[in-house]
């Protein structure tokens, strides 16, 4: 029987590099737990791009996706909830269009395609646009981190939808996250609550504030534990289980 105590993990950033594929070193990691420990997912993107990534996805005991407004429990779904549903068509379009003009405002060194992405949870929002290179992805990360480009348009969303109970976080590396407020990644704890784990770590990199590990990181339900990269959860995970 496993230990009610449960690892919770991140995956950009966490358990692979963005949008990169699970490396052997974590592979191996995450079965050494299993064997012990009940072990769940939970990321803002889909299941589809989830699996890209950690391919076995739904051998995991729970997966929640679109930033835990989709659950799977050992590979069924359990619930999902819908942006659409809960914000209305009429203010989903009054962000949309907003989301347009700015980013025709945006000047970058390199723009793609795929600048905005409807999802069953959330708007994911990318200025330099989901489909670029992963060359041009590191060269936006750069861009990014001196001009703070996605950081100035979350402040210009907060501005304009300061009092439509709507929430804008930057997640990933090129991206901005936009969702119903309170459908931050603690959308999970509620259903791993019902299961009555005696602990709940969670492992995240996102957890500066803005960021869009940091409501989960914080709250009083779980130990968060940052990490910088799938290097440092590596070491930060063994010193744990050297622990409990």
């Amino acid at each position: 029987m496993k230990s009610k105590t449960l690892f919770l993990f991140d995956v950009d950033g966490t358990l692979t590099e963005s949008r990169q594929k699970i490396n052997e070193d974590i592979k191996n990691l995450l079965e050494k737990i299993q064997a012990k420990y009940p072990v769940a997912i939970i990321s803002g993107s889909d299941l589809v791009k989830i699996t890209e990534q950690l391919v076995d996805v739904l051998n995991f005991d729970f997966v929640f996706s679109e930033g835990g407004l989709i659950c799977h429990k050992k590979g069924i779904e359990i619930y999902q909830n819908s942006i659409s549903a809960k914000l209305g068509e009429d203010l989903i379009n009054k962000v949309l269009n907003f989301s347009l003009r700015e980013l025709s405002q945006i000047h970058l060194p390199v723009k793609r395609g795929n600048f905005i992405e409807y999802r069953i949870g959330m708007l994911n929002v990318s200025p330099i646009g989901r489909s670029c290179s992963q060359k041009e992805r590191m060269e936006f990360v750069k861009y990014d981190q001196e001009f703070k480009v996605r950081e100035k348009l979350v402040e210009k969303y907060r501005k304009e939808f300061k009092d439509q109970n709507i929430s804008f976080s930057i997640g990933g590396q090129i991206s901005i996250d936009i969702f119903p407020t309170g459908w931050d990644k603690r959308s999970c704890l509620p259903e791993l609550v019902k299961q009555k784990f005696d602990k709940i770590y969670f492992f995240g990199d996102k957890t500066h504030q803005g960021g869009n590990d940091h409501e989960l990181y914080n709250d009083s339900r779980v130990e968060g534990i940052k990490v910088n990269g799938p290097d440092d959860t590596i070491v930060k995970v063994e010193n744990l289980i050297m622990k409990l």
